[in-house]
């Protein structure tokens, strides 16, 4: 096995950032049928051809009940394996390879439809016995049982129906199942997790072909894939390269034709070089940008007093970020959504003022000694940087800050068992907010060296009856209401440090490669190009020749 120990331990308990990756509003709707092949915005598709295309990560594996998944993760293994729903572009669900799901009992019962005649790659075909397997293997997996936690049981009701029943009313209950949970496998993957995480089977448009750790994953043409006239390409050769540099200097060599990036440098150089048509640059905007920011400890001294955080939050000069770090491509974030979503609401985050920031700080120390905190980074560059950014601020406002390294499985289940005081961290990129419900209700929350999927560890009333009201309500207004009452709280308690909305998340591609602007769903309608950061499908892609 090619895991470390640390790897394989954060694996069993690890609630990566990306496990809610996709939600949205509570409709859909949309049945089969098959994409035209007609002439789009960037020509006709020309069928054939081989994409070797860069991301910063391998996987911890490729099982989605068992490995956690990460936007490279989700990236290669989508290609394999589908859901049960699909984003479209405007942030809402529709089904994928459910035909249809309806709500009753106020969304406390949804009945779920499958597609007919569609198979797994192994033979096996898709039917509700399949489905509900899944879903009580998420339900019992250490990994995703905390987000099923509402699901109270499954019943088959035919061949290809099955009915999901909840404890309470989630009215976005089908925005999860575009996510890890709703990945569907085989009951052959099911029996045999172990060779599921290394070789992924599924029903999607791409066949597993061969996979190398830390090196390159390999898929190829699906020739009996459900959607007819899908995928344009023949291969797809996955490259893992996680240094930003090496990755672009590859793309300009010849040796990828696209990637995945987060870099400022790579965003500045590559939309010049687009404007030449040599490339194209797809970024994600709206609820699909990350957030950068300082996750902090709530649970442990100093950063349980309310003082500490707001001195904190006044001493950050996040145009400072802005201008240093990103090249002035990015906005400040004063929650987790940003100013072009539907679900943001203004108001109330503590402005830079670093005299406020040392007159709090002296407060504290007057009553209850130095305030001394150590920050958790990863060792990569960018990482580095915004760690040793706010160091400078944070101690200029009186405090003691210490940096720390540690890698990505280390972090996180540092994270997850409190072993921390601040964490440099990217998160909040559901196109819904319902999908950050398990991150910040007070219900996850753990005392310090438990599990805690609520890592901030706050306990807050108002703001976990308000993430209770978004998730049991359909009606949008009501829904808005509930999530200004969030971000208010949260920039009130700030268990966050904000920074910057992350719109840097980008796929840079050769301008040859076609298609990722055309993302075409079943039975209509245009699907999310690009969600979180920057992962997509790759069945629409085609390479002009």
């Amino acid at each position: 096995m090619r895991h470390t120990t640390a790897r394989r331990r954060a694996a069993a308990i690890g609630m990566c950032a990306a496990l809610l990756a996709t939600a949205a509003a509570c409709s859909g709707s949309g049945g089969g049928g098959t994409p035209a092949a007609g002439t789009g915005p960037e020509g006709t598709p020309v069928p054939g051809g081989r994409l070797v295309y860069g991301v910063g990560a391998d996987a911890n594996g490729f099982n989605p009940n068992k490995d956690s998944f990460a936007p490279q993760t989700y990236t290669m293994a989508g290609t394999v394996i589908e859901t049960l729903t699909a984003i479209d572009s405007s942030g809402r669900w529709r089904p994928l390879l459910a035909e249809s799901i309806k709500p009753a009992e106020k969304a406390a019962q949804w009945t779920i439809r499958l597609r007919p005649g569609i198979t797994f790659t192994n033979g096996e075909p898709l039917n509700a016995e399949v489905v509900k397997a899944n879903l009580d293997a998420q339900k019992a997996s250490a990994l995703t049982a905390a987000v099923l936690a509402p699901l109270q049981g499954i019943e088959v009701l035919d061949d290809m129906t099955l009915q999901i029943h909840l404890n309470t009313p989630w009215a976005s209950f089908p925005n999860t199942l575009a996510s890890q949970v709703g990945m569907i496998i085989p009951k052959a993957s099911l029996a045999d997790p172990a060779k599921a995480s290394r070789t992924p089977v599924g029903t999607g448009p791409f066949v597993f072909q061969s996979y190398t750790p830390d090196n390159r994953f390999i898929v190829k043409k699906n020739p009996e894939y459900w959607r007819k006239g899908l995928p344009y390409l023949d291969q797809i050769e996955f490259r893992i390269l996680p240094d930003f540099q090496t990755r672009a200097q590859t793309l300009e060599s010849g040796g990828l034709m696209a990637m995945a990036t987060q870099r400022d440098n790579d965003i500045v150089k590559f939309s010049k070089l687009a404007e030449q048509g040599a490339y194209s640059v797809h970024q994600a905007a709206g609820m699909s940008v990350p957030e950068l920011a300082f996750m902090l400890n709530t649970a442990a001294a100093p950063l349980d007093d309310l003082r500490v955080r707001k001195a904190m939050a006044h001493a950050t000069d996040r145009d400072a970020f802005i201008k240093t770090l990103r090249s002035g491509l990015t906005k400040p974030a004063d929650g987790p959504w940003s100013p072009d979503s539907k679900w943001y609401a203004p108001g109330g985050y503590p402005a830079y003022d670093p005299n406020r920031a040392k007159a709090l700080v002296a407060e504290y120390e007057k009553e209850k000694g130095p305030v001394k905190v150590e920050l958790l980074t990863v060792p990569d560059q960018s990482s580095m940087q915004n760690a040793e950014l706010v160091q400078d601020m944070w101690n200029k406002a009186g405090m003691e800050i210490t940096i720390r390294q540690a890698d990505q499985a280390d972090l996180i289940q540092r994270a997850l068992t409190g072993s921390y005081g601040a964490i440099v961290w990217t998160q909040f990129a559901q196109p819904d907010p319902d999908g950050e419900y398990s991150w910040l209700h007070s219900r996850f929350v753990q005392p310090v060296g438990s599990i805690a999927i609520n890592m901030s560890r706050l306990k807050d009333d108002q703001l976990s009856a308000a993430l209770d009201a978004g998730r049991r309500s359909g009606d949008e207004a009501a829904r808005k209401a509930a999530y200004a009452t969030v971000q208010k709280r949260l920039r009130e308690l700030l268990p966050f440090i904000w920074v910057d909305h992350l719109t840097t998340s980008a796929v840079i591609a050769k301008g040859t490669v076609k298609g990722l602007r055309q993302y075409e769903l079943p039975g209509g309608g245009v699907g999310k190009p690009l969600q979180g950061t920057a992962t997509h499908r790759f069945e629409h892609i085609w390479i002009q020749r």
